[in-house]
């Protein structure tokens, strides 16, 4: 028994030998920490801004931002630039509206016509000021002159255009006349994207005469009416091929007078073309 507590009592001193040997001493232990207690000092000051400051901040070669109403621009679109099959003869259509000015006031020139075995058959042009009196909507007066058919005749205009609910372009315009002669005007046109680059493009017109011109051969009440369907293709924004169809058909008195003249009231025409501005 003796000897087994002395066994027990040499392994236990040899085991704390080695343990103590094993671990590594604290570099730190004994020694005492340095505290610093001295109160921070204050920074060099601020110098103020220089007139050179300022020069170097904001040099002379840099404007200030422009205000995009002050800017005059322009554009010129010509939404229809097409021929058309018209049964046994073909003809040259175009839609062009030009406008230049600022965000709130612009003039517009609008000319429209349509050439049949060569000969213009009908042509119109419309000088007009734009004013914008709510987004997207402006109000139109000036002059409209029409060139073909029959005699030329110069009307005053005033109406409206803008971008309807649902992103219908609308256009409304009342001409007047000599003699007290009225005509109205609608427009709706529609852009249906069906990708990034195909289009079509639905377009609606319809003319209401407020008393018949024979010389020109034009009826009292619904004169004519226009609806097309094209289909284009945006090879870029600015330049775009087109086809489609269109249907025209003249109503009433104006029927009457074309008929009388042997001529066709109307029906559907193909159209090919392209839409460009720049």
């Amino acid at each position: 028994m003796i000897r087994f507590a002395s066994l027990l009592a040499a392994l236990s001193i040899t085991a704390t030998a080695a343990f103590a040997q094993g671990t590594p001493a604290d570099p730190h232990a004994g020694h005492t920490m340095p505290t610093n207690t001295s109160p921070p000092q204050p920074g060099a000051p601020v110098p103020p801004v220089t007139d050179a400051d300022r020069a170097a901040a904001f040099p002379q070669d840099l404007h200030g931002h422009t205000v995009h109403d002050g800017k005059v621009n322009y554009l010129v679109l010509f939404d229809q630039l097409e021929w058309q099959t018209r049964g046994d003869s073909n003809g040259l259509n175009w839609d062009n509206k030009t406008w230049i000015g600022g965000d709130l006031n612009r003039a517009w020139i609008h000319s429209e016509g349509a050439t049949e075995g060569g000969t213009v058959e009908e042509a119109e042009v419309h000088v007009t000021y734009g004013r914008s009196f709510a987004r997207w909507w402006d109000v139109l007066a000036g002059i409209r002159y029409d060139v073909r058919p029959g005699p030329s005749q110069a009307w005053a205009a005033f109406g409206i255009q803008g971008l309807a609910p649902q992103w219908f372009e609308v256009q409304a315009t009342l001409y007047v006349g000599e003699s007290a002669t009225t005509l109205a005007r609608f427009e709706v046109e529609y852009e249906l994207l069906l990708t990034q680059r195909l289009v079509l493009q639905p377009l609606v017109e319809l003319n209401v005469y407020g008393k018949s011109i024979p010389e020109r051969g034009i009826g009292a009440g619904v004169s004519s009416a226009e609806a097309g369907l094209r289909l284009r293709y945006e090879i870029r924004r600015e330049f775009a091929p087109y086809v489609g169809a269109v249907w025209h058909r003249q109503f009433m008195g104006t029927a009457d007078f074309t008929e009388a003249a042997g001529r066709s009231v109307g029906g559907w025409h193909l159209a090919a073309g392209v839409r460009t501005w720049f």
